[in-house]
């Protein structure tokens, strides 16, 4: 197992064995695509039932990418980019390293934002990965139009059509159609598998590949996660005792609120990730865990106080990876002002570790807060890709649970039309 779902520190103990009857048959609802939303459960057997010549082109793409360009720009919003910026970061850090550099875009109305992205972009040769399954997402087609605008009246009609890399439907939309009119390299975001499930298909790995990351070992990471859950078991099936958990501490013991903690900053977005795919997947039917996200030890200095004596309204799941990739010691220091010279010598590695250990102690034995620790030996490709999916089938296990089509986002259309309607778009 590549991750191991430790619940030694849950305050409210579970039963595991009195839920494992319907863990059964949900997961063959599962397997045998029979659950509800079953149209949009291709992400599956996706891993290492996809389309391998796209993934050469995905390949080839990239490299002319990373050989031509600067900057890369990901325009899109939501599972159009999520998923490839959590990737982009937990593998190469918040900073970065290579060309290209990758910004993103799409994901927002506000001007500040995008005429900052536009002003950095004058002076930089980029290319552009835009993401919609359909073509007319607002915020990404507005900023997809400025890009295009700008790249078009800078550098031209014919360099912009070699510059311009689309993800969208493989049959219909107004996005395919500009690509069949401007002959744009075009991926496809499989008609069976939703956005916030799509970071395994071209949606995600062609940025993850632009970005110098090999994306078969993303898709090798979700196969072997894919074959660890074969055995619904909740003595061995780590993702679905995950998904328990999930389930138990919301409808039983009573928690609202699901907080996704990390020590580690670059896993920032696997958290921003993580929320979409929950929330969305999850928040219907006046039912759901709200879906929240901290970083460790930087919002100790912030949400600690509440954490440790606030309102019991929430349960922590602690992402705790073991071995660092970096080294950084403590150097001595003469003077010692700071005191810290007891330290020196020591890995900065090693105090987060401390500082782990220390936090989840003072939340479960002192705050009585119930804490899963989600445990893995180190940060990879083939590690991220099994944690993707190790939570698109713990969050398909704990909807399912719940009685919940995961796959469907109904809510979301309410503040689109009201917003339509403010604008004045025809026939709203």
């Amino acid at each position: 197992m590549i991750i191991k779902t430790n619940t030694e520190h849950l305050v409210d103990k579970i039963d595991f064995a009195s839920y494992q009857e319907r863990v059964n048959e949900i997961h063959d609802s599962i397997i045998n695509k029979t659950g509800k939303g079953n149209d949009f459960l291709g992400w599956v057997n996706h891993p290492f039932d996809y389309d391998k010549e796209e993934l050469k082109e995905i390949k080839k793409w990239a490299a002319y990418v990373r050989e031509n360009y600067e900057v890369l720009v990901v325009c899109g919003i939501g599972g159009s980019y999520l998923g490839a910026r959590a990737a982009i970061e937990a593998i190469n850090g918040v900073v970065g390293k290579g060309k290209p550099e990758i910004i993103y875009m799409g994901q927002t109305f506000d001007p500040t934002y995008t005429s900052q992205c536009l002003e950095y972009l004058k002076d930089k040769k980029f290319a552009i990965n835009v993401i919609s399954k359909s073509g007319t997402t607002t915020e990404t087609s507005v900023a997809f139009r400025l890009l295009k605008s700008l790249i078009e009246e800078r550098d031209g009609i014919e360099f912009a059509r070699k510059s311009i890399f689309a993800t969208t439907d493989a049959n219909k939309g107004a996005l395919l159609t500009l690509c069949k009119q401007e002959g744009y390299v075009r991926f496809v975001l499989p008609d069976d598998i939703g956005g916030r499930y799509s970071v395994q298909t071209a949606v995600g790995l062609f940025p993850i590949a632009c970005a110098g990351i090999d994306p078969e070992e993303i898709l090798k990471g979700s196969t072997k996660a894919f074959e660890d859950a074969a055995n619904p078991d909740l003595k061995t099936n780590e993702c679905y005792k995950y998904a328990v958990t999930r389930f138990h501490m919301n409808t039983v013991v009573g928690k609202a609120v699901e907080m996704f903690i990390t020590y580690v900053p670059s896993f920032v977005q696997i958290g921003e990730w993580w929320k979409q795919l929950m929330g969305e997947s999850e928040g219907k039917e006046g039912k759901g865990l709200l879906p929240d996200s901290a970083t460790f030890s930087t919002d100790l200095h912030s949400l600690g106080q509440f954490i440790q004596e606030g309102t019991p309204c929430f349960f922590e799941t602690v992402l705790a990876i073991k071995n660092h990739r970096h080294s950084v010691l403590v150097p001595h220091d003469e003077a010692n002002l700071d005191g810290l010279n007891y330290l020196e010598g020591r890995t900065l590695g090693s105090i987060n570790d401390k500082a782990f250990e220390g936090t989840l102690a003072a939340h479960v034995e002192e705050g009585h807060n119930n804490n899963v620790v989600l445990e893995f030996e180190e940060m990879n490709p083939f590690n991220l890709g099994y944690l993707f999916y190790f939570f698109e089938r713990a969050c398909a296990m704990s909807s399912y649970l719940n009685g919940i089509n995961p796959f469907n986002q109904p809510g979301v259309e309410v503040y689109k039309k009201n917003m339509f309607h403010l604008l004045g778009k025809p026939g709203f």
